[in-house]
């Protein structure tokens, strides 16, 4: 099973510039404590939001994340924020690939006829 945890934070007006700084700081969880990747995105509709989304081969890894400095840090940000640290932890237990979409899309594929203007 994969674990994943998604932090969104809605940042103050005028303090994203703050807020990245800090989250570039932190250094990235090692892979050898089990963290398969983490990100820090960008809202493309609203500049004020960033989310933080990491990847954990198991559940004890992610609990020790959640209970380290670094993650410490990250709770740190409530003054910087507008609303509090909206947190998701998800447990996937299946994941398909591009096999799914390229057999479900072969399924639903449907004939198109172009016409022409006056046929």
């Amino acid at each position: 099973m994969t674990n994943i945890i998604r932090t969104i934070m809605k940042v103050l007006p005028g303090k994203q510039k703050e807020i990245v700084q800090t989250l570039l700081s932190l250094p990235q969880p090692p892979v050898n404590e089990g963290c398969l990747s983490y990100d820090i995105l960008g809202d493309i509709e609203n500049k004020n939001v960033i989310n933080l989304i990491s990847e954990w081969q198991t559940r004890r890894q992610l609990n020790r994340y959640i209970s380290s400095e670094r993650f410490s840090v990250l709770l740190g940000t409530r003054s910087l924020l507008c609303e509090p640290l909206d947190i998701q932890i998800l447990t996937i237990s299946e994941t398909e690939g591009m096999e799914a979409v390229s057999a479900l899309r072969r399924k639903e594929t449907v004939p198109c006829k172009f016409m022409r203007e006056g046929d």
